[in-house]
């Protein structure tokens, strides 16, 4: 396939997440066969499987990310949820192997999925994980595009029990405006990105290197502003909730999270809700198309 030459060997991971099996379809779609690291490829649909190759293991396995990547020109790299107590500490872990397979593969360019509030580097919970990441690929010296993500649309799915009751309980502030996006636009963005390649200009002052562009969604949305919109999408009354950072931690708990997990779960809105305002502004740039109550209305309206 010309294009499959003309790009060279790209590795994704986590190609079956609502991120990674995007940027999966559309580069299929753009004549790429890309090489796919994940735990079962069974998982995979038939017609996917034959389209792609694969290598069996998880991004927290060395071994099997100097694997998948050798030879690799263009890397989609994601740390996945971490099974560690200390959240951090996992995915400082996996970035570390993800930084080892840049260097000892020498592979040229990495597109990342990182998170709003990364740019804090501290105080900020799990996402101080991915500030870690950032700081090891960065210190390969490889071309590497950080992409900031705002707040899953998806996140609204583990609500839909009380949603039926009619509330959406947050540890947010109701009135607080922040990034809300869909995790297939992202794949959107990641996808153009790992076809384009590093570009001049991705860096502050021009040229290569260590770049960031923010995935903020089409608009900034308060808690509130969500239960009006899925009241309107559901066809029932929803009311906004603020929960208490304890309640939250009870909750946690009582499904068997670890103390540190726990904190860097509770420890995301806690370091975001107060005076912080992300690195990258919105623009024409940053902003991606699919509102909240389209989403909705695909996703969430039908279990209801």
């Amino acid at each position: 396939m010309a294009h499959e030459h003309a790009h060279g060997k790209i590795v994704v991971t986590t190609p079956t997440g609502k991120v990674g099996s995007r940027v999966v379809r559309l580069l299929l779609q753009a004549g790429v066969r890309p090489t796919l690291l994940l735990r079962d490829p069974d998982r995979l649909d038939a017609a996917t499987r034959e389209r792609v190759d694969t290598v069996r293991g998880d991004q927290g396995d060395a071994d099997a990310v100097l694997r998948a990547t050798r030879g690799a020109d263009r890397l989609f790299w994601v740390d996945p949820p971490t099974p560690d107590d200390d959240p951090i500490v996992g995915h400082a872990r996996m970035g570390a192997n993800a930084a080892r397979a840049v260097g000892e593969n020498g592979i040229g360019y990495i597109v990342f999925l990182s998170s709003v509030g990364a740019e804090k580097r501290h105080g900020a919970g799990e996402i101080d994980g991915l500030a870690r990441t950032e700081q090891a690929l960065d210190a390969t010296g490889a071309d590497v595009l950080h992409l900031r993500c705002g707040y899953f649309f998806t996140n609204l799915l583990m609500e839909s029990d009380s949603l039926r009751e009619g509330v959406l309980p947050t540890p947010w502030p109701l009135d607080f405006a922040m990034p809300w996006v869909d995790p297939r636009d992202i794949g959107d963005v990641a996808a153009a990105r790992l076809l384009a390649g590093a570009r001049p200009g991705d860096r502050p002052g021009g040229g290569a290197g260590r770049g960031v562009q923010a995935v903020h969604g089409p608009e900034d949305l308060s808690f509130s502003r969500v239960a009006r919109i899925l009241g309107r999408v559901l066809g029932r009354q929803v009311r906004a909730e603020r929960v208490s950072d304890d309640d939250v931690r009870v909750g946690l708990r009582s499904v068997g999270m670890s103390a540190g997990q726990v904190e860097g779960v509770v420890g995301m809105a806690a370091g975001l809700r107060q005076d912080f305002v992300p690195e990258q502004e919105r623009d024409v740039l940053t902003t991606t198309p699919t509102t909240l109550a389209a989403w909705a209305h695909t996703h969430l309206r039908p279990l209801f």
